[in-house]
């Protein structure tokens, strides 16, 4: 703690100071948990859609040896134009959410392609969506993480370092200020007995 003024002023800032971080704290702690429980869920969000890339993965296991059958290259049909995201308001940052995937048109020759391609290149597409879906709420996590942190540092600089300075500042001044108070009363009566022992001396020699 910086060494501090022991006046009555310091004392009236130090105790605004600390009414303010006692107004801050409940709401930076209020924020932590909510990013806490937003932090949750978006974990139990990400285990389900990775469960869910794994039966659209196990799902292709058939197609995929066609595809190595027939020697199809199916990345030159599947070419990603747009992802949609939008974001949500958490604690007062911004989550951003999947919405869709956008791809390109390709054509191709139906005459000689494979009539399982086309099934082959909608359930892909539904696949790379997923995908999509899971890097967006794994940015999601690590961007709640980050203010977590930040929070959590503002949570534990009041708690344990502004608020206790400003509780031993408003103590050390009180006990100063009492001192001076008793030092002051004490010599105003010294001062008062030898202004009555003056006075008595001087009514002794008249």
């Amino acid at each position: 703690m910086s060494k501090i003024k022991l006046t009555k002023g310091e004392l009236k800032r130090q105790r605004d100071s600390l009414r303010q971080f006692g107004r801050f704290l409940p709401t930076l702690q209020l924020k932590k948990q909510q990013l806490q429980m937003e932090i949750l869920s978006h974990y139990g969000l990400l285990e389900r859609k990775k469960h869910e890339e794994e039966l659209k993965r196990k799902n292709l296991e058939g197609v995929l040896s066609l595809l190595s059958e027939s020697g199809l290259d199916l990345s030159k049909l599947i070419v990603i134009s747009k992802v949609n995201r939008s974001y949500k308001n958490i604690a007062g940052i911004d989550i951003p959410v999947f919405e869709s995937c956008e791809f390109k048109e390709i054509e191709y020759d139906l005459f000689i392609t494979p009539i399982f391609v086309d099934a082959a290149v909608s359930a892909f597409c539904e696949l790379i969506s997923i995908r999509s879906d899971i890097k967006t709420v794994e940015e999601g996590i690590l961007i709640l993480k980050q203010e977590l942190r930040i929070t959590t540092q503002r949570v534990n600089l009041f708690e344990k370092v502004k608020i206790p300075e400003a509780e031993e500042a408003i103590r050390l001044i009180k006990i100063y200020i009492g001192d001076q108070m008793a030092n002051a009363v004490g010599r105003s009566k010294i001062a008062k007995r030898k202004i009555e022992a003056y006075a008595q001396s001087n009514s002794y020699d008249s």
